[in-house]
């Protein structure tokens, strides 16, 4: 078998898909038992992932005679919950859109619920006895070209803007001091991230919820959300709220299509470094790692001393096709590869040991959400455009806090408040035109990078103009 359908890894390559590296450890789980036929609760959860497992911990919590029942499709953890790069960070879809729509002061006031949410996910793990690898090192994001030095400036000044004067900026010796990034500017650091183990997050996660009385069925794909009903193959489970908790899954839900585009993120996960190799990287702080570029990319320095690296392969699938079981492709492989040896020329011998691709959901203005339907009693939450390790947290407090208000349990809460809340998109374009421009603006994305580190001016390219353009952010 070759490496790109799925070798072994030890001889013909890395392991390719089996979901993610998070899994292969431990191995796959064992899914729970499916449903057995109709049910009834009062609240229905569609999703096993971050968003589902929170909002179902912290209803339970707040409301232990509530009947939560989550339905997960395969196991909990099998899309992004389980493939992510394991960034715990303050980063949120939307935020210079909110501000505009609805004025800075309530886009600062989403960017602290942001902030304090990375703390709130530490202090709830610690406390459900999860252990997930978690290092708070902070994001360090680098500038490896004139024009992206001159856009991390910017970034770093909108920041500020935002509340965030923790926020360090450093040159291009301070950066070395932190993770030695070949041909490094500069960089902007922010104490608000960690770095996690993803899988052992949403294992810790399911157990918790299981230990507090919900009811969690795996193997259970839904087919149909409407108004007080989840249906599924195995039975229906009616309940006066049906929350989806689908993200990058939600197009295979009947009308959803158009929904939230699903959009593939691809990974790489090194061999074990030496300590020689250690030596040569730095990275000691163990923060989270991304850079400047249009087509960026994200890393992190696992516990058991790998390099997790991440970047855009195939973006988008025609049809709003999910991949299988996380296979990708060799020529993504060997793209992200080179993406790891140019940060780090000394790691140019070093083995890809595994590689995976998921699905992130993105909605037509980019803007993650959270809102819930008080005509019919359906809510959900997502749009993360691959920030949701973090915000799934804030989603699913914000969705307890609304099912909460709704049903005359509690009142208005500061998260009920948040400029993100009820926050309505127009669905993406039918296909071929949306398979078109996410091909097109992808590729433009990888153009102006190439046109900006062959040229090094300080301005961007016009051509991320263009796919901004088209993008619609």
């Amino acid at each position: 078998m070759s490496s790109a359908d799925g070798g072994s890894g030890a001889v013909g390559g890395p392991v390719n898909g089996r979901v993610s590296f998070w899994y292969a450890q431990d191995g796959l789980p064992v899914p729970r038992a499916p449903l057995d036929g109709d049910a009834t609760a009062d609240v229905v959860i569609v999703g096993g992932g971050y968003t589902g497992l929170w909002t179902a911990y912290y209803l339970k919590k707040a409301e232990p005679s509530l009947r939560i029942v989550v339905l997960e499709k395969e196991f909990c953890g099998y899309g992004a919950s389980g493939r992510n790069g394991g960034w715990l960070y303050n980063g949120i879809a939307g935020r210079d859109r909110y501000a505009r729509v609805h004025g800075h002061e309530a886009a600062v006031r989403l960017q602290r619920a942001m902030n304090d949410t990375v703390g709130e996910v530490m202090r709830v793990a610690g406390e459900a006895g999860v252990d997930a690898d978690v290092r708070r090192g902070g994001v360090l994001e680098v500038a490896r070209t004139p024009a992206q030095l001159a856009r991390l400036r910017d970034f770093h000044e909108v920041e500020l803007s935002y509340g965030e004067h923790d926020r360090e900026l450093y040159g291009s010796d301070a950066t070395a001091e932190r993770v030695r990034v070949a041909g490094a500017l500069g960089s902007s650091w922010t104490p608000h991230g960690a770095r996690l183990h993803p899988v052992k997050l949403v294992r810790g996660l399911a157990a918790a919820v299981e230990a507090l009385g919900v009811v969690v069925r795996e193997g259970t794909p839904v087919t149909e959300i409407r108004a007080r009903h989840a249906v599924t193959p195995y039975g229906t489970v009616r309940a006066p709220y049906v929350l989806r908790c689908t993200e990058g899954f939600t197009a295979s839900l009947k009308g959803q299509r158009r929904t939230w585009l699903p959009m593939n993120s691809s990974m790489i996960a090194t061999e074990p470094l030496t300590d020689e190799q250690w030596e040569s990287v730095g990275w000691e702080g163990r923060e989270a790692l991304g850079d400047m570029a249009h087509a960026y990319m994200y890393a992190q320095r696992t516990e058991d001393g790998r390099i997790a690296l991440g970047g855009r392969g195939v973006p988008y699938r025609f049809g709003s096709r999910t991949d299988n079981d996380g296979r990708t492709q060799a020529a993504t492989v060997e793209a992200l590869r080179e993406i790891l040896v140019r940060f780090f020329p000394s790691l140019d011998g070093v083995g890809v040991a595994h590689a995976w691709s998921g699905v992130l959901g993105v909605p037509r203005d980019w803007c993650a959400t959270v809102t819930l339907d008080r005509s019919t009693g359906l809510g959900w939450a997502g749009g993360y455009v691959g920030s949701g390790v973090a915000t799934a947290n804030l989603a699913a407090r914000t969705l307890r806090d609304l099912v909460r208000l709704d049903s005359g349990r509690a009142g208005r809460t500061e998260l009920t408040d948040l400029p993100w809340v009820g926050h309505r998109v127009r669905r993406w374009e039918p296909e071929p035109l949306r398979w078109l421009g996410v091909r097109g603006m992808y590729a433009t994305y990888r153009a102006a990078d190439r046109r900006e580190s062959a040229g090094g001016g300080e301005r961007s390219s016009r051509l991320a103009r263009v796919a901004d353009r088209v993008a619609g952010r």
